[in-house]
């Protein structure tokens, strides 16, 4: 092989000169260079780089450096390959909905309730623009009592529980809701850095408590939580559609996709079937009788007879549906038809009713009354000790005897009296358009007839419970001829000129009696408020049938109480045209008590309201 190292230069010495230079020994000597035996090592010499350079040498190593460029370029590409098929293909579904979700948004614009309004066009609930007041105390450029002094004369508050409510945290206190537009200007006007004011809207009740009964409420998610607000939910609130909306790319919403009148809507209002001027009238009366006699709660329902419209339904006690939350939540529901009571001498006339329709008696049948009477080993008195002797079946109606009403059921068989109580609803739902009505309780079809004490003591409105607003159903079949109606309240939506737009199909009357039967009843009825315990229900001028009632009340060990009564007392009336039905129910009134003495006067005060607001002529009065 050739030899491949050369010598190398000498390497230069620190003053520049190669160490063979020819300069002199010391000595003035010159040496000759001694010559090296092949037998001698060889000095060690460095390594010449620059071979490496030749092409010869390089041309292996240039190859592998493509090579190696080669498959990084070719693999980096085919990553990249495989990376665009997995983004375009494999994941294009899933991130163009990502992309579309950040370009897009979806917007469900609030639309207000429909308002509430009575049966002339009064407002009962409605929707008004409102603010909440938050407070930042740390933001505060004034002393927490200034800004608590100034804002309390706008709220009408304590200056002091302000500064209470300043002084627990040091921002995001909420000091005031649903505050009208005057209180939110007044606090904008103080111009005070660390009040925020966020606008909303709120469901206003301008009757207040008047017929929350009936209206009910909405929470602070304004869905109806009693009332019809509740049960009509679907008819008050409106149909909101959600849009969707570009998104900039700095975020700002772009128009391009909302529809044409996104945010108008209907002018549609619920119309119900009481009257606000009946309401204040019925909630007046029943409230100071009720205060006369400490009574625990109290009922009055006027009821249209033809159709069972509800012209009003007052509960006492009630509340403020703008103040719901600080409440009784017992109050929310109306006790009118969520609670059941024994009705007592009240069902009485559908008794005579059901023994005339089915042909068991008829109108001049006589029974003797001795005061008391025995069935099955149980001994039935009337109410007021005392025989009142022979008694026709009105007189048994004009005195309220037991006895002569358990004589009066006897003539029926315990199967057929049963089939016709049922025939009549007990223990049903009457299906009133407001919630949480309660269906009635009776005994089993087994129970009533194995036993003769059953029939007899719901001759005279005991054994068995129903609600108020199912005892005026029933006595409306007995004003329009026989027929049952469903009680509601719910008219109908009408538009802004007071026109309908929609009216509820109600079920079509059932009959249960005969028109001669009713006429027959009702002419009974009128001789209890001429002649018989119902006369402090006379209105000079009018004919008015009625009946009292004053049932003893269940005890929660058993049997009945011994003081606790329900009172109570339902009126015809005209009796020559007879359409409305009155019923008022007192709870547990104190003293010595009788459906007489405390219904019944409140039953003539709704009667006289509804004859100067209807303007009913004054009767024929029968000679």
């Amino acid at each position: 092989m050739p030899e491949l190292v050369k010598k190398l230069p000498r390497k230069p010495t620190r003053n520049g000169k190669s160490r063979q230079s020819s300069e002199p020994k010391q000595g003035g000597e010159n040496r000759q260079q001694e010559k090296i035996s092949p037998q001698q090592s060889l000095p060690q010499k460095s390594f010449d780089w620059s071979l490496l350079r030749s092409p010869s040498l390089l041309l292996g190593t240039s190859s592998l450096r493509l090579l190696l460029v080669w498959l990084i370029m070719s693999l980096s590409g085919l990553g990249l390959a495989i990376n665009l098929y997995r983004l375009q293909v494999v994941q294009a579904p899933s991130l163009l909905q990502k992309a579309r979700q950040q370009q897009m948004v979806y917007l469900r614009p609030f639309v207000p309730r429909r308002s509430i309004v009575d049966r002339s066009g009064n407002v009962l609930a409605t929707d008004r623009p409102a603010y909440t007041l938050y407070a930042h105390p740390k933001l505060f450029k004034q002393s927490k009592q200034v800004i608590a002094t100034k804002l309390a004369v706008i709220l009408g508050v304590s200056a002091d529980n302000l500064l209470k409510q300043f002084n627990k945290q040091e921002s995001g206190i909420r000091v005031a809701y649903a505050l009208t537009e005057e209180e939110a200007d007044g606090i904008s006007q103080l111009r005070t850095d660390g009040l925020e004011l966020i606008q909303h809207y709120a469901r206003l009740y301008p009757q207040q408590d008047l017929a929350a009964d009936v209206v009910g409420y909405v929470d602070v998610d304004h869905r109806g939580q009693a009332g019809v607000e509740y049960s009509q939910e679907n008819l008050l609130t409106r149909a909101v559609r959600t849009v969707r909306l570009s998104r900039a790319g700095n975020g700002t919403l772009m128009p391009d996709h909302v529809p044409e009148g996104l945010l108008h809507f209907d002018e549609l209002q619920l119309q119900l079937t009481i009257d606000n001027r009946l309401q204040r009238a019925a909630r007046s009366a029943l409230k100071q009788q009720m205060e006369l006699f400490s009574a625990k709660r109290g009922t009055i329902i006027v009821m249209d007879a033809r159709d069972g419209a509800v012209l009003s339904l007052v509960a006492e006690p009630t509340y403020n549906p703008n103040e719901y939350s600080t409440s009784d939540v017992g109050l929310f529901k109306n006790w009118a038809l969520a609670d059941l009571y024994e009705p007592g001498s009240t069902f009485k006339p559908l008794n005579i009713a059901i023994a005339l329709e089915a042909g068991a008696i008829k109108p001049d049948t006589v029974f003797y009354d001795r005061g008391q009477i025995q069935v099955a080993g149980w001994q039935i008195k009337n109410a007021e000790e005392g025989s009142h002797g022979a008694l026709s079946i009105s007189q048994i109606l004009q005195q309220s005897s037991n006895v002569g009403m358990v004589q009066v059921i006897q003539q029926l068989k315990p199967s057929i009296y049963y089939g016709w109580l049922e025939r009549l609803g007990l223990g049903q739902a009457v299906g009133i358009d407001l919630p949480f009505e309660s269906p009635g309780q009776m005994k089993s079809q087994e129970q009533f007839t194995s036993s003769r004490i059953e029939p007899a003591t719901t001759s005279f409105g005991q054994g068995f419970s129903l609600t108020p607003i199912h005892l005026a159903q029933l006595h409306a079949a007995l004003a329009n001829g026989g027929k049952l109606v469903t009680p509601h309240l719910v008219r109908g939506l009408i538009d802004s000129q007071g026109q309908m737009y929609w009216q509820p199909t109600l079920p079509t009357p059932r009959p249960v009696f005969s028109p001669s039967t009713t006429q027959t009843v009702l002419e009974m009825m009128e001789a209890v408020v001429t002649k018989g315990t119902g006369k402090a229900a006379q209105i000079p001028g009018y004919r008015i049938g009625g009946k009292t009632g004053t049932s003893q009340k269940a005890s929660a060990t058993g049997g009945y109480s011994s003081s606790a009564r329900i009172t109570s007392f339902v009126g015809i009336f005209p009796v020559d045209a007879p359409r409305y039905v009155v019923l008022a129910v007192v709870d547990e009134p104190k003293g010595k008590v009788y459906g007489s003495t405390v219904a019944a006067p409140v039953v003539k005060s709704v009667m006289e309201a509804l004859i100067s607001l209807e303007k009913i002529p004054p009767s024929e009065i029968k000679n």
